[in-house]
């Protein structure tokens, strides 16, 4: 990249800083989003607003500080196709609080009481400084679209109500993946979660035990029988979350359980999810009880091949400028709006961009990771 398109790494960390300082866990965009819709405005991309705050707020009665999906465009200065950036405004609890602190060594993290936001602070950050650089240096660039998401922790819930014929652009990048900047994931799994709930009868344990339908017993009976953790190459499955009984000398009548299956295969992720209601109907079967099975597909699996131009042009621009050799192209088994991007026609990969040890207390950056993300993010805007 020329000397004078470089990024500003002093801008970069007041940036992290000013953005981490938001308290934004899902579902509580809002002031987050206004200062981000600022920030877009003032470097003369047009902003609009979609409804997905009154979508969200109808099924989800906590989020009174929820925000609508921003959707940013600037005009190009040369030919080529329109490109799509995007990251979301969302942190995992705890993310209340937050203090980032800059250690000697660049390093940043949390005073380690709450996360640290770089998932996905470290995103928004790169975007917001290649497009400054490209305001300030008049740089040519084709048509770049951006699209900042609420509510995507909880699997992609804001870009389930995204408008899609809002964007042009047939390619893109969304900027929330962890590990060395240079990598990218152009694989990614449909997620689909399951409840199960279990009715047996209840009864007294010490002196009709006999009299009930244990609940628990109709759970075990078919957990026992399910393959959990990886059950394929491609496939795993957990049960997170088991509850239910009232009393230690109550036979148990009813137990609910919470699952979640994830499958690079989608057609494969929901013959898995069939299989498991078939061995709990036998079990419920077998012990007089009845089970109400509920499949909630939340994204869908993709595959973006390395020939497509989407992968050819992060290779190029990630071998110019932050990392020596091949650029990485792996498979994650963590879902994000690439899915729901994917399934919508738009060939979509995850990049990396200065996040390490996220959803935990423990996660961090480090400032000249945060500055390769800007200088590729930037590189890819105006290749």
């Amino acid at each position: 990249m020329a000397e004078q398109a470089k990024v500003d790494r002093d801008r970069i960390l007041k940036e992290f800083l000013r953005l981490t300082a938001f308290d934004a866990e899902s579902f509580h965009e809002r002031k987050i989003a206004e200062y981000v819709k600022e920030r877009l405005r003032s470097l003369g991309l047009v902003v609009e607003e979609d409804h997905a705050r009154e979508k969200i707020a109808k099924e989800h009665p906590e989020s009174k500080e929820t925000a609508s999906n921003i959707y940013a465009y600037l005009k190009g200065t040369k030919g080529g196709d329109p490109i799509l950036f995007s990251s979301h405004l969302d942190t995992v609890k705890p993310g209340i609080g937050k203090k980032a602190i800059l250690h000697e060594d660049g390093i940043i993290t949390s005073d380690g009481t709450t996360v640290l936001g770089a998932d996905d602070v470290s995103g928004l950050v790169s975007i917001l400084e290649a497009l400054t650089v490209i305001r300030e240096k008049q740089l040519a660039h084709p048509d770049i679209e951006v699209l900042i998401t609420v509510s995507e922790e909880p699997y992609c819930e804001g870009s389930r109500f995204v408008e899609y014929d809002r964007l042009h652009a047939k390619e893109g990048y969304v900027l929330d993946l962890d590990g060395p900047v240079g990598r990218a994931a152009n694989a990614a799994p449909s997620i689909l979660s399951t409840k199960i709930e279990i009715e047996g009868k209840a009864a007294h344990a010490g002196f009709a035990p006999e009299l009930g339908i244990n609940a628990l017993s109709i759970a075990a009976d078919a957990l026992a029988n399910i393959r959990t953790g990886r059950v394929y190459n491609d496939l795993t499955v957990n049960f997170g979350i088991i509850q239910g009984g009232s009393g230690r000398n109550i036979v148990p009548e009813f137990v609910e359980i919470h699952g979640e299956i994830r499958g690079l295969e989608h057609e494969k992720a929901l013959c898995e999810a069939e299989l498991i209601r078939e061995i709990f109907d036998k079990a419920a079967k077998k012990h007089g009880g009845t089970v109400k099975y509920t499949v909630t597909e939340h994204i869908h699996s993709y595959h973006v091949s390395e020939d497509k131009n989407v992968v050819k042009r992060f290779q190029k621009v990630a071998q110019e400028e932050v990392r020596h050799g091949k650029p990485e192209c792996i498979t994650t088994y963590g879902g994000s709006d690439a899915n729901r991007l994917n399934e919508h026609g738009i060939e979509t990969i995850v990049l990396a961009c200065a996040m390490e040890k996220c959803h935990t207390t423990q996660e961090y950056t480090a400032l000249y990771e945060l500055e390769k993300a800007a200088r590729l993010t930037l590189g890819l805007m105006i290749e």
